[in-house]
């Protein structure tokens, strides 16, 4: 029984994460995944880009079979569509694919083409934040891969938080982790990676708005590279 199927009236989310962000601080990664699908059971679920399985595989070792929603913009390298092919033959999880409401010929035919290219805040809203919105509204909970060394609007997050815009629990357990602890993990326990990173794409996103990143660049240059912009929104 999970403490969300207890007879526990009204019970406040927002309760639930000032006591668990707190009692968390400091603790290891698996202990943070146990905490939560402890907590939340089957109203968690884990989303992710393709950009490499770390996460899922160390949320699957304590949470088989548990959903992993990842939104298909339509707008993905081939890599990224094989590492999530990939990811649902290998590991014990659900791959959930998330669709925007329009196909791009549809979005194209409305707004024009190359949205992403004359307005990327409305292309990313309508593509990525928009559907997987709507994706997360079956839960209570979602784990997130996000780290504080990626950009500066994460530094100050926490391991366990409200998601005021979605009125949720968002779990971020890998959040301290950097760089070089997600290679070791991955090279320890041979864990699928998107080909990409291969290749001088340090961060994956749409094939449109990501290019190559130069030796000493910063990893995220490469993403949405003279527009101003380092977030597609989901995580803001």
């Amino acid at each position: 029984m999970t403490l969300l199927e207890t007879d526990r009236p009204a019970l406040d989310l927002e309760d639930i994460v000032e006591s668990a962000a707190a009692a968390l601080e400091g603790a290891s990664t698996l202990e943070v995944i146990r905490w939560a699908s402890a907590t939340f059971g089957d109203r968690i679920c884990l989303t992710s880009s393709m950009s490499d399985a770390a996460l899922i595989h160390l949320v699957s070792k304590v949470k088989p079979g548990i959903d992993v929603l990842f939104v298909d913009t339509g707008y993905h390298f081939a890599e990224t569509i094989g590492t999530r092919d990939a990811v649902e033959a290998v590991y014990p999880v659900n791959v959930i694919n998330v669709t925007p409401s329009r196909t791009v010929e549809e979005q194209e035919a409305a707004l024009g083409p190359r949205l992403f290219g004359r307005n990327p805040d409305l292309c990313c809203h309508l593509r990525k934040v928009e559907p997987l919105g709507r994706a997360l509204e079956g839960y209570m909970a979602w784990f997130s891969g996000i780290r504080r060394d990626e950009t500066a609007s994460r530094r100050d997050r926490r391991v366990v938080e409200w998601d005021r815009k979605r009125g949720m629990v968002k779990v971020n357990p890998i959040l301290d982790w950097s760089q070089d602890d997600i290679d070791n993990y991955i090279e320890d326990n041979g864990v699928l990676v998107n080909p990409l990173h291969y290749d001088g794409y340090p961060s994956i996103g749409c094939a449109p708005c990501t290019r190559p990143v130069a030796a000493g660049e910063d990893p995220r240059s490469g993403r949405w590279a003279g527009m101003g912009k380092t977030e597609c929104g989901i995580h803001l």
